[in-house]
C-alpha cells in the first residue's frame, strides 16, 4: 500500500511551519512555577546530582554538564582535533585519529552510551559513535579522556551506534547508508543489486574496556537508523530501526516514503555467537584501524586490521527477524522490563509498541508475512502490543522513568508527551522551544532509570537567548518529572548539536576520578622524570628536547644549536604530583597547537623552524603566582651553522 505523495508533502509542510514564531522579548517559555529556580540552584562549592554527557554532533566532541544546574564542566575531545588540549596535535594523540582514509581531524559525534553492569549504568566508560567515517570511541571516565577508537568497515554513516548490551558484552554499529559490499566502483543505480546494509557487534573487555569487532551481519540495503538492546527476558537480542524498504537511492524524501511500513530488525546475538563458534562466519577482507591510548605510556598506537567475520542470515536460520513498524521509524527504545519495543515512525501520528513475548510466539508459530533475502518478516498484528494514539506529530525518541511511564519527543508538534506503558494512555504533554529532537532521562534506557529529570534537546533556538548573529547555539531544556506533571526548570545552550545524551548519579563517577598520573608509573619512552635528566640530543637533523615542567620553570629553558629545517621534538614531562596543576607549552612559530600536560604526564610538540632568530616558549596554562615567569628561549641558527648544541636552566649548562 502506498502513501499518497500529497499526504507526504502535507506532513513536510507541517514540519516547516512548526518553527514557532518568535515571542516578545522576555516572554519566551517562562517557567510554570516560581520554585523552578530553587530546584536548579547549586550553591557555590556544592556539587550537582548528575553528570550529563551530551554529544556534540558536528563538533565531533562530547560535552559534560552538571545537572540540575546546567553548568558546563568539560568538553572531551574525541573525533575532532582540539587546540585547547593539544588533542590530535601532539604526537601522542595523533594516532587516535588514524583511519583507513588516513588521518582525519573531524567527525560527527551522535550517541553517547554509558557502560552497564546488570543493565544499570556503572560509570566506567562512555562510548560514542563517529557518524561520517564509521567509528566508535571509548572514553575512560576516570580521566574523562578518549582511550580508544575503532573504525567500522563495510559501513557508511555509523548512526545506529554504539548502544550497549545489558552487561556491555557488546556495543553495536549499524550502517545508516547501505554501501556496495564489498566496497567497489559500481553504478549508483545498481543499488538494489550491489548495495548491502551491515550491522556490527563489537566486544568490550570487562576489565580493560578494549574493543574488538566480533562479527558483522549482512542485511538488505535499507538505511539502519537507531538501535537498542534487550533487557531481562529480551537480553540476547538487539533491535535496529530501518527505513527505505523501497531501496531508493535518490530523492529519498519522496521515493523512500512509498510503502506504509518499514522494519525493525531483531538480531539474536546469542544465536550469532553460536554460529561464529560453529565456523559459520565468513572471513572477509577488510581494512580498518584500531587505535588505543595507553595510560601509562601516555601514547596512542594505531593498528590496521585486514579481515572481519561476516554472518549471512540466509545461511544462519533464526539469526534475524523483521518486525513491520510504521513508516520511517527513527528511535527504537526498549522499556526497563525488556518486554516492550517502541518504534517511532516519523510519518505516523500514532506510535507502535511491539511486544517481545508476542514476537517469540510469532517466531514459534512461523507467523510470517514474507521473507526478504532469507529473513522472515513477522506479521505486524502478531507482534503489536498497542498503539499510543494522539501522542503528537513526528515521534522520534522515547525514554522511561522507572515508574511505568514513558516520555516521547515529537519533532513536528515540538513537544514531549508522557504516556503509560501497558495502557498506552497519554498522561501529560509539555511544549519544547523549539523542534525537539532527542531527550534523556538519567538511566532512562536502562533496567533501573534514576528518573527525577528529563532533558529535551532542541534543534531550533530562535528567541531563547541573546542573539549571536546568524548562528545560534542549540537549546537544552531541563524538566522536573518527579511529579504527575512535567515542569520546565531551565534552559541552557549546548556545544555543537547534541543528538543524544546520558546521565548518571555524580557519585558513581566522582568516586573513580583520577587526580594525577603517578610519575613513577610513567613509561613514556621520552619521559624525563627529574630536572637532572633534562637534555637536548641531536640525531642528524632531528633534535629531541627532553624537558620538565614544574611551578614555575621549564628545564631547560634556554636552548641553542637548533638549525633552520631541523625536526624538533619537545618531549615535556609535567613533574607535578598534585591535583589540578596542568602545565601548558607553546613555542613561537610552531605550526601546531599548544600542549596541555596533566601532572605526571608526558606530551610531545613537533616544530620545524623555518627562519633564524631567538624564539620564546612559555607555559600557556596559568599555574602559579609566577606563571608569567615560566618561559624560555630557543635560538635557531642557519642550516649548517657551527653554533654548538647547548642548553641550561639558571646557571647550570
Amino acid at each position: 500500500m502506498k502513501i499518497k505523495l500529497s499526504l507526504f508533502l502535507i506532513v513536510i509542510s507541517l514540519a516547516i511551519l512548526s518553527g514557532c514564531q518568535p515571542k516578545e522579548p522576555g516572554t519566551a517559555g517562562a517557567g510554570s512555577s516560581s520554585d523552578a529556580a530553587s530546584k536548579v540552584y547549586v550553591a557555590p562549592g556544592q556539587f550537582d546530582e548528575f553528570y550529563a554527557f551530551l554529544s556534540g554532533g558536528f563538533s565531533g566532541q562530547v560535552s559534560v554538564y552538571g545537572l540540575p544546574s546546567g553548568r558546563l564542566l568539560k568538553v572531551i575531545p574525541v573525533f575532532s582535533v582540539d587546540a585547547e588540549k593539544g588533542y590530535g596535535f601532539n604526537e601522542e594523540t595523533k594516532p587516535l585519529l588514524n583511519t583507513s582514509f588516513g588521518f582525519l581531524p573531524w567527525d560527527d559525534a551522535h550517541h553517547p552510551e554509558l557502560s552497564q553492569t546488570n543493565g544499570v549504568p556503572d560509570g566506567k566508560w562512555l562510548f560514542i559513535n563517529g557518524n561520517n567515517t564509521p567509528r566508535i570511541a571509548r572514553i575512560d571516565l576516570s580521566t574523562f579522556e578518549t582511550s580508544e577508537i575503532i573504525e567500522i568497515p563495510n559501513s557508511g554513516g555509523n548512526h545506529s551506534s554504539p548502544f550497549t548490551t545489558e552487561n556491555t558484552e557488546y556495543v553495536v554499529a549499524g550502517t545508516r547508508f547501505s554501501v556496495p559490499f564489498p566496497q567497489k566502483d559500481v553504478p549508483i543505480d545498481s543499488y538494489k543489486e550491489n548495495f548491502k546494509g551491515v550491522l556490527s557487534f563489537i566486544t568490550v573487555d570487562p576489565v580493560s574496556g578494549r574493543m574488538e569487532i566480533a562479527f558483522q551481519v549482512l542485511l538488505p540495503a535499507f538505511n539502519y537508523d537507531l538501535a537498542h538492546s534487550g533487557k531481562g527476558a529480551s537480553h540476547g537480542w538487539t533491535f535496529f530501526t530501518s527505513y527505505n524498504a523501497e531501496q531508493s537511492n535518490t530523492l529519498m524524501e519522496a521515493n523512500a516514503s512509498q510503502f506504509d511500513k518499514d522494519f525493525i530488525a531483531a538480531v539474536n546475538w546469542k544465536k550469532a555467537e553460536e554460529y561464529v563458534k560453529a565456523g559459520k562466519a565468513k572471513e572477509m577482507p577488510a581494512s580498518y584501524f584500531h587505535n588505543v591510548y595507553d595510560e601509562n605510556s601516555h601514547m596512542a598506537t594505531s593498528t590496521e586490521i585486514k579481515t572481519v567475520k561476516v554472518l549471512i542470515p540466509s545461511e544462519c536460520p533464526d539469526l534475524v527477524y523483521f518486525l513491520p513498524t510504521p513508516k520511517s521509524p527513527h528511535g527504537v527504545d526498549v522499556d526497563p522490563t525488556g518486554e516492550y519495543i517502541v518504534g517511532a515512525g516519523k510519518l505516523s501520528a500514532d506510535m507502535a509498541v511491539h511486544s517481545f513475548s508476542k514476537m517469540l510466539k510469532a517466531i514459534e508459530s512461523k507467523a510470517y508475512e514474507t521473507t526478504i533475502e532469507g529473513i522472515p518478516v513477522l506479521k505486524y498484528e502478531e507482534v503489536l502490543a498497542g498503539m499510543v494514539s494522539s501522542g503528537g506529530l513526528g515521534p522520534l525518541h522515547t525514554e522511561f522513568d522507572g515508574k511505568g511511564n514513558a516520555y516521547t519527543t515529537f519533532f513536528i508538534s515540538s513537544e514531549v508527551v508522557k504516556w503509560k506503558v501497558g495502557t498506552w494512555e497519554v498522561l501529560d504533554r509539555v511544549p519544547c522551544y523549539y523542534s525537539v529532537g532527542h531527550l534523556m532521562i538519567p538511566g532512562g534506557d536502562s533496567k533501573q532509570p534514576f528518573g527525577k529529570y528529563m532533558l529535551a534537546m532542541n534543534k531550533i533556538t530562535k528567541d531563547r537567548y541573546l542573539p549571536t548573529g546568524p548562528e545560534l547555539n542549540q537549546s537544552a531544556q531541563l524538566y522536573d518529572i518527579s511529579g504527575e506533571k512535567m515542569q520546565l526548570l531551565l534552559d541552557f545552550p549546548t556545544v555543537g548539536e547534541p543528538h543524544y545524551a546520558q546521565a548518571i548519579p555524580a557519585e558513581i563517577v566522582r568516586s573513580r576520578s583520577k587526580q594525577f598520573y603517578p610519575i613513577a608509573e610513567n613509561t613514556h619512552p621520552n619521559a624525563t622524570k627529574s630536572e637532572a635528566e633534562s637534555k637536548v640530543v641531536r640525531e642528524g637533523n632531528t633534535v629531541r628536547i627532553y624537558m620538565t615542567a614544574i611551578r614555575s620553570h621549564f628545564s631547560p629553558d634556554n636552548i641553542e644549536g637548533v638549525q633552520v629545517g631541523d625536526k624538533v621534538y619537545f618531549h615535556v614531562t609535567n613533574l607535578e604530583q598534585d591535583w589540578d596543576v596542568p602545565h601548558g607549552f607553546a613555542v613561537q612559530g610552531a605550526r601546531n597547537a599548544e600542549l596541555l600536560i596533566m601532572p605526571g604526564q608526558t606530551e610531545t610538540l613537533y616544530w620545524e623552524p623555518d627562519r633564524e632568530g631567538v624564539f620564546p616558549m612559555y607555559c600557556t596554562d596559568f599555574c602559579s603566582a609566577l606563571h608569567q615567569e615560566m618561559q624560555g628561549y630557543v635560538r635557531v641558527s642557519a642550516k649548517g651553522s657551527n653554533v654548538p648544541l647547548k642548553w641550561w636552566v639558571g646557571n647550570q649548562q
